[in-house]
């Protein structure tokens, strides 16, 4: 108690004698930090939590070294070398690890739209009639946005298997397909935490793919992209670089992708075809990235 009080993970306190005789006592209670993990706590992010700190995911991290001094041709992750599979295929074939992976996805969901809701408030969904999630999982994300904006019609586009047996409202629909082959028409393209996960030749596909479905109603739309941005160490405060390296490197163990400065997401949309984009801090480590054709 007394390493999580110094972390600042709990606070402490002293509490007050009943009488003479007793000695004051030491209290523990909660700290923004430790309830946002409470598990069954709405907006919690105890799912993301027990994800990343779970077994399938924490193995491999173990198995860096062996990974880093393997011969070529080497398994492409950590992860396939402890697994024999990647986490998609993995997820496919086990329903935990399925339903682990989506609450963990929709765990975020209230905060990230409160988030771009401070940052960029109802301009960033402005004259828009239609919105897809790609990789948007059980929509947690597109559920709370099609609340506050129920003029809009969301789409949730994930895999099969995903998005199987859930249930859409009036304005909300999710459809079952593969961000690779296509993406449906709208409006605007939502991407939460997908690109990281992915190479650069594989994100640009996923960004092509997504500027056809803002251009296939003749309107020029946009894409929405929610991601990390490292930038450089003199504009980053210690911790965000940390974290924000520890996801790096999260990355390249379970999946073949990576954390991205500005120059490297420049890079990609314009290889992609897209002409300009906006970058948008919001509170934590993550960014709203604007990107059109």
């Amino acid at each position: 108690m007394a390493v999580l009080a110094q972390t600042g993970f709990v606070s402490q306190g002293k509490s007050a004698a009943n009488n003479d005789h007793e000695q004051l006592g030491l209290t523990y209670s909660l700290t923004p930090i430790s309830r946002a993990i409470l598990k069954g706590e709405p907006g919690g992010l105890s799912p993301m939590v027990s994800f990343i700190l779970g077994p399938v995911i924490q193995d491999p991290l173990h198995s860096l070294g062996e990974w880093l001094k393997s011969e070529s041709p080497s398994p492409c992750t950590p992860f396939v070398m402890k697994h024999g599979k990647s986490l998609w295929e993995y997820a496919a074939q086990d329903e935990g690890l399925n339903q682990s992976v989506n609450e963990a996805m929709a765990s975020d969901g209230p905060m990230i739209a409160r988030l771009m809701m401070e940052k960029r408030g109802r301009q960033l969904f402005q004259g828009l009639r239609t919105v897809v999630d790609v990789g948007g999982g059980s929509g947690g994300l597109a559920r709370e946005a099609a609340e506050a904006f129920p003029q809009v019609e969301w789409r949730v586009l994930d895999l099969p298997h995903v998005v199987a047996g859930l249930e859409g409202t009036r304005n909300l629909k999710f459809v079952g397909g593969d961000m690779f082959n296509a993406v449906p028409s709208a409006d605007a393209v939502l991407l939460k935490w997908i690109l990281h996960d992915w190479s650069d030749e594989e994100s640009v596909k996923i960004l092509k793919r997504c500027k056809e479905a803002v251009l296939s109603n003749s309107k020029k739309g946009k894409v929405i992209i929610i991601d990390i941005v490292i930038g450089d160490e003199s504009e980053e405060d210690e911790a965000s670089m940390g974290i924000k390296l520890c996801f790096d490197m999260l990355m390249m163990t379970v999946v073949q992708g990576k954390e991205r400065n500005e120059k490297e997401w420049a890079n990609l949309f314009q290889e992609a075809g897209f002409t300009e984009y906006r970058i948008t801090p919001l509170e934590g480590i993550r960014s709203l990235i604007e990107v059109y054709p």
